[in-house]
């Protein structure tokens, strides 16, 4: 017990990063008609390069994308679809962001759908919102064919890019042919209907899980556009920015950016397939990008495996020690000392925002050093889903920032942490937070507090200048039989430093007849770490003498006790997050 009293008294103060503020050229959106007034204003600017054909690109300028929403909303008012619920699903695309918008734009409700879910649960999961139409990609030509004569609420199909085959199919109405109609309306005169009411349901989002436990997230206007405006004001990115597109457009954390790039007239390109994705970093040269820590993992690992391959590991440590020296005494000289490693990624790699899940604080330490600056964000579906940013002037290493503008947050305090400040639920309320669960009284009650502030479910806390950590989830906290509670994404991101280690989930368990709990880590090893042919029972050894090598880092009451090899990866959702409620 004294050493894990020093262990925790010692502990190291936060490391500020600090850069002078720029001033940020932005407006504030309240609506999608606001939004669309800003997008006409950059004109002839390219707002997305992206695939065609394979390898060609074609480019589309703001003033190209605004016509296609124009014909697209146009083409759903003269099509009985105004004012109805329509699915969108399939890759990122500019068919896909200009009927999204469109939707919103003729007073519908988009409903942005996972492409990677098994069909059934797709037709189950729009059946349970009583989804109107659906647009979709190329990929989904054919697959939807059973639902046309089954399905209890879709009445029109959108294909964007249609065989012959799928034309003939009964309901369907072409993408193209929607804008024909669409076209004609403005011809005539059409004009977007006002926005009668901010706060009225404008999108769904569906929580993860199956059709049965999936939670229909529901948002209006007010939520998306304070959200973008948040984003806008709190990222220091510019109209000269290019970024690739690399999430998946479903997911709200990637809609929400996008909409912000384009609030502020930036150029998007769009990757076609993440094998690709380094190779169109080469190809597109971002200055910027919007990623998630599993990205930033990969990304960090590769520059260390092409360093070792070459020879060149030793030479990029004595770069990083020469890096710190030289910016202490306020000289950078970064973009010469790693211009090969900055070069594979295009050579003009500034800033990435990352969110979605918590990154180990040493991968923010890395990437400046390297000079890429890391935005860490904090949000949740329910939130639009921007909740915190580290601001780029002030970043803390660790934190995720101060709440944004739109909201407040606060922390339900349950206990004292090792630095003496209040840790508990983190809770928010403020215009980014959702209308409620469609059809689910009992979900709404239980998520939000009396007081009307939503619960995330996440803990941490927040220090004396407002600054959030996140700690964990509190459904995966551990309590141990003397009363301690053990997060396990934060022995996760130790774990995560075992080079030896691909991915890790820390759980509780107890062994038979004894109900003292102990701490396993379930680990993924990354065999490329290991000589071809070594067995299991060989890498659980040397993964096991790591971990015991960490433990001596940790208080006791947190050390590892077991071990367990998976031979598989964690099985994860589409924005890369493992799913650790399948791992016991």
């Amino acid at each position: 017990m004294k050493n894990e009293k020093m262990t925790e008294e010692k502990l190291p103060p936060v490391k500020v990063l600090r850069r002078p503020k720029t001033v940020h050229a932005y407006e504030r959106v309240t609506d999608v008609l606001d939004m669309l007034r800003v997008l006409e204003k950059h004109g002839d600017r390219v707002v997305f390069t992206y695939f065609v054909g394979g390898k060609n690109t074609e480019d589309m300028t703001y003033g190209q994308f605004l016509v296609k929403v124009k014909e697209i909303a146009a083409g759903l008012t003269k099509s009985s679809l105004a004012g109805k619920k329509v699915a969108i699903i399939g890759e990122t695309s500019p068919e896909w962001v200009a009927t999204y918008l469109a939707v919103l734009a003729s007073g519908g409700i988009a409903i942005p759908m996972d492409k990677e879910l098994a069909l059934p649960e797709v037709e189950g999961l729009l059946a349970s919102v009583n989804a109107d139409a659906i647009c979709y990609s190329a990929r989904f030509n054919g697959a939807l064919a059973e639902a046309r004569g089954n399905h209890p609420s879709l009445k029109t199909y959108i294909p964007f890019a249609p065989t012959d085959e799928e034309l003939a199919l009964d309901k369907t109405v072409s993408l193209s042919k929607l804008c024909e109609k669409g076209r004609a309306a403005v011809e005539k005169g059409y004009t977007y209907p006002p926005v009668k009411n901010i706060d009225g349901l404008a999108q769904l989002l569906f929580t993860s899980g199956t059709t049965g436990t999936s939670k229909s997230v529901m948002l209006s206007q007010r939520n998306i556009f304070s959200c973008v405006t948040s984003a806008v004001s709190t990222v220091d990115f510019s109209p000269d920015d290019v970024i690739v597109s690399v999430l998946p457009i479903h997911h709200t954390y990637e809609l929400a950016c996008m909409m912000g790039a384009m609030n502020y007239g930036m150029h998007v390109c769009i990757n076609d397939t993440i094998p690709h994705v380094l190779r169109n970093f080469q190809l597109f040269k971002p200055t910027a990008l919007v990623l998630v820590p599993l990205f930033v993992y990969t990304i960090y690992k590769k520059i260390w495996a092409e360093a070792k391959k070459t020879g060149q590991d030793k030479k990029l440590r004595l770069g990083l020690a020469a890096s710190h020296t030289l910016m202490r005494l306020g000289v950078d000289k970064r973009r010469d000392l790693f211009a090969t490693v900055l070069n594979s990624f295009g050579g003009r790699l500034e800033k990435i925002v990352c969110g979605g899940a918590a990154l180990n604080p040493k991968m923010v330490e890395f990437f400046d050093s390297i000079g890429i600056a890391i935005y860490e964000g904090y949000g949740i579906t329910e939130c639009s889903p921007l909740v915190a940013v580290s601001p780029y002037f002030a970043r803390k290493y660790g934190s995720v920032g101060p709440a944004v503008p739109s909201c407040q947050v606060r922390i339900d305090e349950q206990m004292k942490n090792a630095r003496g400040l209040g840790e508990g639920e983190i809770q928010v309320k403020g215009d980014n937070v959702m209308l409620g669960y469609m059809n689910n009284d009992a979900a709404n009650v239980e998520s939000f507090t009396e007081d009307g502030w939503f619960r995330t479910g996440d803990m941490g806390y927040m220090d004396e200048e407002g600054y959030i950590y996140i700690t964990g989830r509190l459904k995966s906290v551990i309590v141990l039989e003397n009363g301690k509670n053990v997060f396990p994404e934060e022995i996760e991101e130790y774990l995560g430093d075992i080079e030896l280690i691909a991915e890790s989930v820390v759980v509780g368990r107890t062994e038979e007849g004894d109900d003292k709990v102990l701490l396993w880590a379930i680990v993924y090893p990354d065999d490329t770490k290991f000589p071809e042919g070594t067995d299991n029972e060989a890498k659980l050894s040397a993964i096991e003498k790591e971990i015991d090598a960490m433990n001596k880092k940790l208080p006791t009451y947190k050390h590892i006790q077991k071990v367990e090899l998976r031979e598989v990866e964690f099985e994860k959702t589409t924005s890369r997050k493992i799913k650790r409620h399948l791992v016991k």
